[in-house]
């Protein structure tokens, strides 16, 4: 077998392999030998049929089979032999391949990058850190009375925060328009789940009262002939009715599955939940700062055939997991971006973990597993699921060894503490 290999521009390979034809012809023949005792062809007892009429009625049909895995058999033994490591599967073009020729193809292909990881000493790493005080958890417990939140009718002019209950028909044009009309519904004054201008226009409103709103639909708004028209809606108000919190007791400890210990168990539960909330959190926000470290201070060139892939990949697990509504299939080439960060992650990781000689350990695995299992009702259980599914476990294999790779970058790299609070870390929109 002879092969050359050329270069292309970037991670492209191409390789021209040439197979002599006797070495096909001998295993086509051979191939024929070994099928001339059990063809049944007419005119014949079984395994009395001459060669010569074997390689007449199947000699095409084998040459082909061989070809093809001469083909595969080949390539693999020329990569080898170049010592290449193919990204993707190549393109073959055959140049010849008939009866009695040898076999040339080309194959193009790309291969992995051949890289150093640099020097994560030089690696600049915020690392976040907060805990939950008190008021933060005075503050959960303020959130957790507002989501049982019960409505009193009143007889008054409505306030904000008040639940105005109204009927209405919206026209736009002069023209009611489907989905405008509707009766007997619940809005909350400042809950903005109206559109824009719609529950402002409630305010100082009786039981009774019948009145015209002037609103606006937002540019963006789903329905297509009503984006940023202006629209009148006929209301009137049926009741006001102004919000009562529970009071903060055992009754209200108890709707949290407290039944022992009252409000400072209560207490005790969320700052447990907010701590855990927390330490996720912080792992969380320390690998990703990790991880855009690694990525800004490795600029690799990343086989396309590998991006190609994965944005195949994030394209069908947003499909598979119902994100779009009815049959709609977003491009491929909008998941480009993400799928070039997470091949060059897994180079970059890798190249880590070879350099590092990091092996997964075996009791931060069983560790995370304990971790995951804790939040649920029967954690021996859910321990029991892990370790008897390999594909689930491949999966925590594979976080730990992420997390262990942040570890070692960690303790190489200049990093740099930064407090924070609990509502920074955990709502960073409310900044």
């Amino acid at each position: 077998m002879r092969v050359s290999l050329e270069t292309g521009e970037g991670l492209e390979r191409k390789l021209t392999v040439q197979v002599p034809a006797e070495t096909l012809e001998k295993e086509v023949e051979n191939r024929l030998k070994s099928m001339s005792s059990r063809v049944k062809i007419d005119g014949f007892r079984p395994g009395k049929v001459p060669f010569k009429v074997v390689k007449q009625q199947y000699g095409n049909q084998i040459h082909q089979e061989v070809v093809g895995d001469v083909l595969q058999t080949s390539f693999r033994d020329a990569v080898i032999k170049e010592d290449l490591k193919p990204a993707g599967p190549p393109s073959i073009v055959p140049t010849t391949m008939g009866l009695g020729e040898p076999l040339e193809y080309t194959a193009t292909f790309e291969i992995y990058p051949v890289f150093e990881i640099s020097d994560c000493s030089k690696l600049e790493i915020e690392r976040v850190t907060a805990e939950a005080t008190d008021a933060d958890i005075d503050n959960m417990i303020d959130t957790l009375r507002k989501q049982r939140t019960t409505y009193d009718v009143v007889e008054r002019a409505s306030q904000d925060g008040d639940q105005v209950t109204v009927s209405f028909e919206g026209f736009v044009d002069g023209e009611a328009f489907e989905g405008g009309k509707a009766d007997n519904v619940p809005v909350v004054i400042g809950a903005n789940s109206m559109i824009p201008g719609f529950e402002e226009q409630l305010i100082g409103k009786s039981a009774g009262d019948e009145f015209q709103l002037e609103v606006t639909f937002p540019e963006d708004y789903q329905a297509e002939n009503l984006k940023g028209k202006p629209a009148t809606f006929e209301t009137k108000v049926v009741s006001v009715a102004e919000a009562r919190l529970p009071e903060v007791d055992e009754e209200f400890a108890k709707a949290f599955g407290v039944t022992e210990g009252g409000v400072d168990q209560l207490k005790q539960d969320i700052r447990m939940n907010m701590d855990r909330e927390l330490k996720t959190k912080m792992q969380t926000t320390l690998k990703n700062n990790v991880m855009d470290a690694l990525l800004k201070a490795n600029d690799i060139t990343v086989p396309r055939a590998l991006i190609d892939d994965e944005a195949g990949n994030l394209q069908k697990q947003m499909a598979d997991a119902g994100q779009l509504q009815g049959n709609m299939t977003l491009p491929k080439d909008l998941f480009e971006g993400e799928a070039k960060r997470r091949v060059s992650l897994g180079l970059i990781i890798g190249e880590v973990v070879k350099t590092a000689e990091i092996k997964v350990d075996a009791e931060r695995v069983k560790a995370k597993i304990e971790e995951i299992a804790s939040t649920y009702e029967d954690p021996q259980e859910v321990m029991n699921h892990y370790k008897s599914n390999p594909q689930l476990m491949s999966g925590i294999e594979a976080m730990t060894m992420e997390d262990m790779v942040v570890d070692w970058v960690v303790d190489q790299a200049k990093v740099k503490e930064v407090k924070s609070t609990f509502d920074e870390l955990m709502k960073p929109q409310a900044k």
